[in-house]
């Protein structure tokens, strides 16, 4: 069980047992590594606020803009020349939970900075590349690419299983998924499968990447602090997971054009997050 502590602040944090514990609790927990906050679903909601509030400072849709539609665009032209991509429409969009804790680490680099100077400028979010830990930002971004990839393949695994290897037209497809026995089982598998990703990427990734961002530390230790995080507060980090899940589809739904509004809002507030997770140096 974690040890607790009282900082000045009067939040409890939870500091891990010491190194000397046998395996498996020797590999996750680290006495020297920062110590997690306990929070509440109250502070949840301030987070977002917040993040709704840095994104009203700091507007940046268009650059989200630019990155999903060429995205899309290419996705469009290739169904122009067969149906085989329709199955991998929704694992796609829904993909966006999976890689966007990495897409988002220049607006945690804004938040940082704007909590220092509230006049700062999009363009600094470039200035993540200049972060200490950037290196250890790509080794984990190229490990949610990995999640990303595995997630598609079994989503279209999953399809094959149930359907074969005939994808129909868009209309019959989508008749198909929503009408029939065999649409309801690939709707329930798929969305079982692809919450056990999400879970699994929320969980390593809701303070490793801000934590990469703020400090200079290594992948292995921003894992290890965000597991713990999730470990502490399984209700806070499940409501955010939730918000999350809804908000993306909210956004795909017109178009994928809300995913433009959404996405830094998430990122801004993922930020904030962290900062109540984490207690800072």
């Amino acid at each position: 069980m974690a040890n607790s502590t009282t900082h000045p602040d009067n939040t409890r944090s939870s500091n891990g047992p010491g190194v000397e514990m046998r395996w498996p609790a020797a590999v996750l927990w680290r006495t020297d590594e920062p110590p997690v906050r306990k929070i509440t679903t109250t502070d949840v909601w301030e987070a977002l606020a917040q993040g709704f509030d840095d994104f009203r400072a700091i507007p940046t849709h268009a650059f989200f803009i630019c990155l999903i539609y060429p995205v899309a665009g290419l996705v469009l032209y290739r169904l122009s020349f067969g149906y085989e991509m329709l199955p991998l429409l929704y694992p796609l969009v829904a993909g966006f939970a999976l890689l966007g804790p990495f897409i988002a680490i220049g607006l945690y680099e804004l938040s940082r900075r704007r909590e220092q100077d509230p006049n700062v400028s999009p363009m600094r979010a470039f200035d993540v590349m200049h972060r200490p830990s950037f290196g250890a930002i790509c080794r984990l971004g190229l490990l949610l690419a990995a999640i990303f990839v595995a997630w598609l393949y079994a989503a279209n695994l999953i399809y094959l299983q149930i359907f074969g290897n005939a994808v129909p037209p868009p209309a019959e497809f989508i008749n198909q998924v929503t009408t029939t026995a065999k649409g309801t089982q690939l709707i329930i598998v798929g969305n079982v499968v692809g919450f056990l990703f999400a879970a699994f990427v929320l969980v390593i990734s809701v303070v490793s990447f801000p934590m990469l961002v703020d400090r200079n530390v290594s992948a292995a230790t921003a894992v290890r602090t965000s597991v713990r995080a999730a470990i502490e507060n399984p209700i806070p980090i499940a409501l955010w997971g939730l918000i999350v899940a809804f908000s993306l589809l909210i956004g795909a739904v017109p178009l994928l054009v809300g995913l433009a509004l959404v996405l830094p809002v998430l990122g801004h507030a993922t930020w904030h997050l962290y900062r109540k997770l984490v207690v800072p140096e």
